[in-house]
């Protein structure tokens, strides 16, 4: 399923989520959420011919119209659903395998789906969710071609994934694997690592038994899906440093970064988390937040 609300983010998550439909063999979804006024300022009712839900309408139909031109094979359906858009795509989101959503979109339509909105959608969305940029197209996805151009008939880009070897992934692995499995792209299984906090400054020794436990550990969490995913060649990726850093680092080069988000909810209510909210807003590529337990 897609979030669509007229800007270009929107649309390029569209077609992000067309193509994504096609490798997984769904049908895809566009769903866009409508919170207008009562009344627009001409006095028209807000469902009337002219009215700024019919002009949002229009914009949802123009979008099915190119999504059925660039990809005829995919069965696309379309709704506008009166609900604000946070709580519209978190309840879509209920019935969908992946909800995908422009990162920093903001529709002149009344579907806004940006900044806090998109937030809101990832701390809620019990299925993952992909958030895209302006501007990405199919060729992003591949690596250029020996002139160094970008094309669509070469290999795709590596797949990456941050791995948490403190608690359960499973969630988180699954998808990163199938998603390389289905693009027959490398998976770059990413950890970062430091000293544990009141160790105080280590010596060369010491920090190298550190690296070594990280390794062991990034092993046993992976050893399992090499198993259920044979085909799929896996980098594993060692960085010393925090977090969000490291994982910022690891996207460059990549054509998708895959993120945990844990359910639990907090006092105030579900949330990103800090490397997750930081990563949203400061990688360039198609970055996926999948909730686990």
């Amino acid at each position: 399923m897609a979030g669509l609300d007229g800007s270009r983010e929107s649309m390029a998550a569209a077609h992000w989520a067309a193509r994504e439909a096609l490798r997984r063999g769904l049908p895809l979804r566009l769903v866009q959420a409508w919170e207008g006024p009562p009344e627009d300022d001409t006095g028209l009712r807000p469902s009337g011919p002219g009215s700024p839900r019919d002009h949002a309408h229009q914009v949802l139909r123009r979008a099915l119209v190119r999504i059925n031109e660039w990809h005829p094979r995919l069965y696309v359906a379309a709704e506008q659903v009166t609900t604000a858009p946070a709580a519209a795509l978190s309840a879509e989101a209920e019935k969908a395998e992946l909800l995908v959503i422009g990162s920093q979109g903001f529709g002149a339509v009344g579907g806004l789906v940006a900044g806090s909105v998109a937030l809101a959608t990832v701390g809620h969305a019990r299925c993952p969710v992909v958030l895209v940029r302006a501007g990405e197209k199919a060729e992003d996805e591949h690596l250029p071609d020996a002139a160094g151009k970008p094309a669509t008939h070469t290999a795709f880009r590596d797949v990456a994934v941050a791995v948490d070897t403190g608690g359960p992934c499973d969630d988180v692995l699954e998808f990163a694997f199938r998603a390389a499995e289905l693009r027959r792209a490398p998976l770059r299984a990413v950890h970062a690592w430091h000293v544990p906090p009141g160790r105080g400054v280590v010596d060369a020794e010491e920090r190298a038994r550190l690296r070594r436990a990280a390794q062991r550990e990034l092993a046993a969490v992976l050893e399992p899906w090499h198993r259920k995913f044979p085909a799929v060649f896996v980098r594993e990726e060692l960085h010393e440093g925090f977090p969000a850093h490291v994982l910022e680092r690891a996207a460059r080069g990549a054509g998708l970064l895959v993120l945990g988000r844990r359910t639990r909810r907090s006092p105030i209510g579900s949330r990103t988390g800090p490397v997750a909210h930081a990563l949203i807003h400061h990688v360039g590529r198609p970055v996926v937040i999948v909730p686990h337990g």
